[in-house]
């Protein structure tokens, strides 16, 4: 497969793309699991399967504290992937092995999106593969990832940051929405929906929310949840955020911070990423007329449809549409 990766720099995604998934000795586990679960979700019978997993190490046996695995490939696979994910590590000043290192910078002249989990931004970082570049990492290390690399623009307090063919994420669930967030730029906002319904997840947080959530997602007896399902259902309606507080019958201000503290974001944030994400869903499902699909998402006019659009997805919405149209099931 030689140069396949180079097909995901150009912006033509391959039939399968394949995932190299590099372990190294005192990995994280659910770092790991993490990618293998979101793309390897797609191996369904009678389904279109997208991706191909590969799990790989410089040995071929790693430990993570109370067990030791196996994996299925050596180094070798990795200059050849299309994407290839680092997970965490637990220690940050681990010596990370130069046939690791090799590997990485293999695939990366050769073209491949290098991502990390976690503490794995300390992986990419010891390739050399951040400077230049942001990146963040989870809390706990970002300031040593700064101090130890002051050539990457560390930011400690998003989820994830894409710098295109770079893509770091913060620990453990920020992970999950970084691989959401891949497979969304890779088939779409259905695509992505799916994995998300398939890993039982969120698909509504964006790299730029706070590593610090307070609360988990709104149950069904939390006073947001009825809310936010009333605000999906009704998308096209000029939602003020005063009669959002309201209808919760609490003031402004406290409706406000108890939003934040329970979704990471504000009303509008939160309501402007939903309307986006229907609108990718229509446009890649449907023939209909994108200043339609405008009005039907709730946005008060096609300009402002196409600034927000641009400014949350990168493209236009008729790109989008020209990349990801299939009214069918893949």
């Amino acid at each position: 497969m030689p140069n396949a990766s180079a097909r995901v720099c150009s912006g033509t995604v391959p039939d399968v793309h394949t995932v190299s998934v590099v372990v190294l000795d005192g990995f994280v586990p659910l770092d790991l699991a993490i990618p293998c679960d979101v793309f390897g979700g797609f191996d369904i019978p009678d389904e279109p399967n997208l991706y191909r997993v590969q799990v790989c190490s410089a040995g071929r046996a790693v430990r993570a504290g109370a067990f030791e695995i196996r994996t299925p490939h050596g180094l070798e696979v990795v200059p050849d992937a299309h994407t290839v994910v680092v997970p965490g590590i637990v220690d940050f000043q681990q010596t990370i092995p130069s046939s690791v290192i090799e590997a990485l910078r293999s695939a990366w002249d050769r073209g491949a999106r290098i991502t990390s989990i976690c503490s794995g931004a300390f992986v990419l970082a010891a390739a050399g593969l951040l400077d230049g570049s942001r990146a963040t990492t989870h809390w706990r290390g970002a300031r040593e990832l700064a101090q130890r690399y002051p050539a990457i623009t560390v930011e400690p307090d998003v989820l994830f940051v894409d710098e295109g063919r770079i893509v770091t994420s913060a620990g453990a669930s920020a992970g999950l929405d970084m691989c959401l967030h891949l497979v969304r730029r890779d088939y779409g906002q259905a695509a992505a929906a799916r994995a998300a319904r398939l890993a039982v997840a969120p698909l509504n947080r964006d790299g730029g929310q706070a590593q610090f959530i307070l609360h988990e997602a709104p149950r069904a007896k939390d006073r947001l949840a009825p809310l936010l399902e009333w605000m999906n259902k009704n998308l096209d309606q000029s939602i003020d955020v005063n009669a959002l507080a309201e209808r919760v019958r609490m003031s402004p201000r406290t409706f406000a911070r108890r939003f934040r503290e329970q979704t990471g974001t504000t009303p509008l944030q939160w309501l402007l990423t939903v309307r986006v994400r229907r609108a990718q869903e229509l446009l890649e499902t449907t023939r209909r007329p994108i200043d339609d699909i405008a009005l039907r998402c709730g946005f008060d006019s096609p300009v402002t449809f196409r600034t927000r659009f641009r400014g949350l997805v990168g493209i236009s919405p008729r790109a989008y549409r020209l990349r990801f149209f299939a009214p069918k099931s893949r």
